[in-house]
């Protein structure tokens, strides 16, 4: 690649060459900050999915930066951009009014220029089972600088494979998401399942100044353990009580104390199509909040995913961590983007963490750090992430 006093040289020669079609210093200087501004990313890096594309494509338009993400999900079965994926891309481009190429279901490579981040309605469908939450997670952090209120209306599959469904979304990140100054409301209106999707939510967003850091290092004790297990469409109520049943059983293996509330529930009204699942909630004296999900498939008993849910949950508060294993990455572009120094206590450090950090890192001036815990409740897989952020600040305050 040329460097830009290389181009501006050459811009110089051709402007006296070609008297007629000169080129004024304004137009140069604009150029200049355009390829000051242009980024690159390898799609295939690390985890090599579609985390690194909403996380790059996100923080581009919060620098109002054009970004070129080549290689995308080049570790997947089917690389390229899946439904989902193109639809938080056009999310994207609608919210900054921005320009958008070379995006299509299958893409390997897009270039997003952004323009200013708009508020105001949005709306973003995958016409498929593609996660609403995944939407959410692109589009946040950048309605969370624009310069008003906005209303993204998602639709797709609520409750997903390879995706946090809506109930993590609600009773997890949202609540954790409070602690950086973060507020947005949630209306399920409709929820969705694999294969037809159908689901749909309307998140109201507010803008801030600037996200505060945060401090999540001392888990303390679980005091509170409740959950939801549903069945939707034709399956049959006996599914969703066998699976609470079955979670309940296991946990009382390791939590004896705990009163456990793990409701059976027929979705009607609200509900696209058929599904089973089940999320549990474990709740700490310090505010620490950790889940464990399943959704049924085709084959496998409800008691299996009832237990599924519920060894992924102990999984989670056996590290002594303060954020279970989903909610790990989530929180490293807005630990990047706060002003001042986060810390997070977890248990072992995702790839998608990794992942996050590396992107983080490449696009904003946050700086993590990562170590091992050595104090008296620590254990072999007990980590401290600390981030010193990048203070970005929204300029239409």
């Amino acid at each position: 690649m040329r460097s830009n006093s290389a181009v501006l040289l050459r811009m110089r020669m051709s402007a006296h060459k070609y008297p007629k079609y000169l080129i004024k210093r304004s137009t140069i200087i604009s150029f200049l900050k355009m390829a000051a501004t242009s980024l690159e990313i390898d799609g295939s890096v690390m985890e090599g999915g579609g985390q690194i594309l909403r996380v790059s494509a996100a923080l581009s338009c919060i620098h109002g930066a054009s970004i070129k993400i080549n290689k995308i999900r080049a570790g997947r079965s089917t690389p390229g951009l899946r439904p989902q994926h193109l639809s938080g891309l056009e999310l994207l481009r609608d919210m900054t009014g921005g320009n958008l190429e070379g995006a299509m279901v299958g893409s390997t490579e897009i270039t997003l220029t952004p323009g200013k981040i708009k508020g105001g309605n949005h709306i973003a469908d995958t016409h498929t089972a593609g996660s609403v939450g995944l939407l959410l997670q692109v589009s946040l952090p950048c309605a969370l600088f624009a310069a008003g209120p906005s209303e993204l209306c998602l639709k797709g599959g609520t409750n997903a494979e390879m995706a946090p469904q809506i109930d993590y979304t609600l009773k997890v990140f949202k609540p954790i998401m409070e602690k950086f100054g973060v507020h947005f409301d949630c209306d399920l209106k409709m929820r969705g399942y694999y294969p037809k999707g159908g689901g749909e939510v309307v998140v109201k967003t507010y803008p801030v100044k600037e996200l505060s850091p945060i401090s999540m290092a001392e888990r303390g004790n679980i005091t509170k353990i409740y959950g939801r297990a549903f069945v939707a469409g034709v399956l049959p109520f006996k599914l969703a009580k066998d699976m609470s049943t079955a979670a309940v059983r296991t946990i009382r293996k390791e939590i004896k104390d705990l009163y456990i509330n793990i409701q059976a529930l027929q979705e009607k009204d609200k509900a696209c199509g058929n599904g089973n699942g089940i999320i549990i909630i474990a709740e700490s004296s310090t505010g620490c909040i950790f889940a464990g999900s399943a959704l049924g498939k085709k084959g496998v008993y409800a008691d299996k995913v009832g237990m599924e849910a519920a060894e992924m949950l102990l999984r989670n508060i056996r590290h002594n961590g303060c954020v279970d294993e989903f909610l790990q990455d989530q929180l490293i572009m807005f630990m990047a983007l706060a002003q001042g120094t986060s810390r997070i206590r977890t248990g072992p450090v995702t790839l998608h963490t990794q992942t996050a950090i590396h992107v983080a890192e490449q696009l904003t001036k946050a700086k993590f750090v990562v170590t091992k815990a050595e104090d008296e409740h620590s254990t072999s897989d007990t980590y401290i992430i600390e981030c010193q952020g990048a203070g970005v600040t929204n300029s239409n305050f």
